[in-house]
């Protein structure tokens, strides 16, 4: 089998006497466009802390691309092309939505990425989220869904071999919910890169990613097609069944 570019082995994170994470195993590749759900408390955030370098693991160990990252700095997650978003959208709120692509871009030039033209790049990617009629607005005067569209397109403006998503489809509309499903979809196939959702929009989720693993009680509870993973009996009365789904 080829190495894959993610690869976890028995991650566990505590914290104090709680255990956050047990345990946990998987692996994905280049290019994979991967769910992660479960409920409230079920470790999908302690997760991504520890993929992209913001919580460390008690045991276990975190590989991208070959290196171990275990308990590495912060910056080696993200000179290695880890690029991650937040549950509640981190963006510089008094700099211009086209000022904080440029950043991004910045960033990636520093870390000795492809030469890029950057008022180019910068207007690519706002026509990407749809943003280019207000790239002169302050970011902090965006509606909250905008500004999780924004700090997608900071995200991207990096450079990134893995975009980490942390409920991008968080108080969307079923419409729109579905758009940024398609956007996810072609931005994994345009750009090459692996992208891990967590989302708790379970419908459009499901139908978006080719792999989905359930997490409960910081434990892998399932892994797998999302109509396998759907069907199983341990996850829907852990969890779907307790949303509806």
């Amino acid at each position: 089998m080829p190495e894959a570019l993610v690869e976890l082995r028995d991650l566990t994170v505590r914290f104090g006497g709680i255990t956050a994470l047990s345990g946990v195993t998987f692996r994905a590749g280049q290019s994979e466009l991967m769910g992660i759900i479960g409920p409230n408390g079920a470790g999908k955030t302690t997760l991504f802390n520890v993929m992209s370098g913001m919580a460390a693991p008690t045991a276990g160990t975190f590989r991208f691309g070959g290196v171990d990252l275990t308990k590495r700095p912060t910056h080696v997650f993200n000179r290695l092309g880890i690029a991650r978003t937040f549950q509640t959208a981190r963006v510089f709120r008094n700099l211009t939505v086209r000022e904080n692509v440029q950043f991004g871009l910045r960033y990636a030039w520093r870390r000795g990425g492809r030469a890029v033209d950057a008022a180019s790049d910068t207007d690519g990617l706002l026509r990407l989220l749809g943003l280019h009629d207000q790239a002169a607005r302050p970011a902090g005067s965006l509606p909250p869904t905008r500004q999780r569209l924004l700090e997608i397109a900071m995200a991207l403006a990096t450079n990134p071999r893995l975009l980490l998503l942390d409920e991008v489809a968080a108080g969307l509309t079923h419409g729109e919910a579905e758009a940024i499903a398609a956007l996810i979809r072609s931005i994994r196939r345009d750009r090459n890169v692996a992208v891990i959702w967590i989302e708790h929009n379970v419908v459009t989720l499901l139908r978006a990613v080719e792999r989905v693993m359930v997490l409960h009680h910081g434990e892998v509870l399932a892994d797998g097609a999302p109509a396998q993973v759907a069907r199983d009996r341990a996850v829907i009365d852990a969890y779907l069944g307790d949303t509806g789904e």
